[in-house]
């Protein structure tokens, strides 16, 4: 009995045992189900976390980049309507400029004629004073009308060959005579190249360069010097005048200023310049892709230097030096203007060139003249906008049909636009523009007519 009831235990025993690890294995699956779901719960509330991070920060970036939509929006918005203003000032300025031209045209072709009359030497100073007040006007108002264009992108320039030699040649001779009153030494210095550019505006450059140079050196001489580098041609104006300081060197470039040891002072015993000349050279250096470049010691000097590229000899565009005028003496000269101060001031000073002359407003005067017998005349002057949007170019189309010839025609006008440049070369005519230099129209006038 006793070893039947020690087996009994024994099996007991191992049925325990075996209930345990039962026990033991299950309670260790409950438990690692239970790390698993924790784990799963936890995960679900992490990525539940993220997800909510995740809408905030798109939101975000959704605002943000509506907000950049709109601030683009409104910076070509604020573009476009900055352009169109400065399309308008350009207009206006080229409608100001014509309606201030006119009769600044009028003023100095009467002072012209004025100092052609006899005259006491007071009565000349005074003629001259007025002609030197009236060209500050004319190139103020070209100057502002020039870069009013060159900002608004209307300035395209015509590259071609130039030949520089004869560029550089005539600046030399022009600028002469002006440093010798002031007892400058003048020199012009530099082999014989042609460089690619357009000659108008690369001639404008030089003559402001040349003319500050000489305005603001009180001694020694200024130097006009070019030399190739490589595929490109450095063209210097060099003086010995008192040199920009470090702080003013950006300055100088800005429109209306006139420092007081620099570029832009005022020169001794000069009139003051009208701080725009470097303003301008520097919108056409840019407008032309030339780089400028300055250097300058106060009390020394300063040099200006523009770099051109090289360009082929082939048609190289020349620099002419005008014809030498003579008396017009019974030339048959018709005015066609609108403005009667100018037409009178041209007359006037047509007949003091002993030229014989009759004046029209508008082609049906012209039409009545023809009528009652006028006498072909050998030259036409017009004013290419006339009363009532008439142009000029009508009256040459119908005194040339009339003449079945080919007869020279000078329009004049206040107007800039290239366009106007276009329609008065097709018709091969001379394009004056207003307010006329006396001088250069009887040049002018003198070459067409021999």
């Amino acid at each position: 009995m006793i070893a039947l009831s020690e087996a009994a235990d024994e099996t007991l025993q191992r049925r325990i045992e075996k209930l345990e690890r039962i026990n033991a294995a299950l309670m260790a699956r409950v438990e690692r189900s239970m790390d698993q779901q924790g784990g799963a719960y936890a995960l679900f509330q992490t990525a539940i976390m993220l997800e909510g991070r995740v809408r905030s920060r798109t939101e975000e970036l959704t605002g943000l980049m509506r907000r950049l939509e709109r601030s683009n929006e409104a910076l070509v918005a604020a573009k476009e309507e900055a352009e169109t203003a400065n399309r308008s000032k350009t207009r206006f300025l080229a409608a100001a400029s014509h309606d201030l031209l006119q009769p600044l045209n009028a003023a100095r072709l009467s002072v012209s004629a004025l100092t052609d009359l006899p005259l006491t030497p007071d009565a000349v100073a005074i003629a001259s004073q007025v002609e030197r007040g009236l060209q500050t006007i004319e190139d103020l108002i070209k100057t502002l009308l020039d870069i009013s264009k060159l900002d608004a992108g209307i300035v395209r320039p015509v590259v071609k060959p130039v030949a520089l030699r004869d560029l550089i040649g005539g600046l030399g001779a022009s600028f002469k005579p002006f440093a010798e009153r002031k007892g400058l030494r003048l020199r012009v210095r530099g082999p014989d190249l042609v460089v690619a550019s357009d000659v108008v505006l690369l001639q404008r450059i030089l003559q402001n360069l040349v003319s500050n140079a000489v305005r603001y050196t009180e001694s020694g001489g200024v130097l006009i010097a070019a030399r190739r580098r490589g595929e490109t041609c450095r063209i210097e104006v060099v003086d010995t005048g008192r040199g920009i300081g470090e702080g003013e060197r950006d300055l100088v470039f800005e429109e209306f200023y006139r420092g007081g040891g620099g570029k832009g002072g005022e020169g001794r015993g000069e009139e003051p310049g009208l701080g725009l000349g470097l303003s301008i050279v520097r919108r056409m250096a840019q407008a032309l892709g030339h780089p400028l470049d300055l250097a300058s010691r106060p009390g020394h000097g300063t040099r200006m230097a523009l770099t051109l590229p090289l360009g082929t000899e082939e048609a190289a565009e020349e620099i002419r030096a005008a014809p030498i005028a003579t008396r017009l003496s019974g030339a048959r000269i018709l005015i066609v203007e609108n403005d009667q101060s100018t037409a009178d001031a041209l007359q006037r000073l047509l007949r003091n060139w002993d030229a014989e002359v009759s004046a029209y407003r508008d082609l049906a005067g012209v039409a009545a003249g023809v009528a009652a017998g006028l006498v072909a005349p050998d030259l036409l002057i017009l004013d290419y906008h006339l009363d009532d949007g008439a142009c000029g170019l009508d009256v040459a189309a119908y005194l040339r049909d009339i003449a079945q010839a080919p007869l020279p025609v000078i329009v004049t006008t206040a107007d800039y636009s290239p366009e106007i440049e276009s329609a008065v070369s097709g018709i091969g005519a001379e394009l004056v523009h207003k307010p006329i230099k006396p001088a250069q129209l009887r040049s002018l006038l003198t070459y067409m007519l021999t």
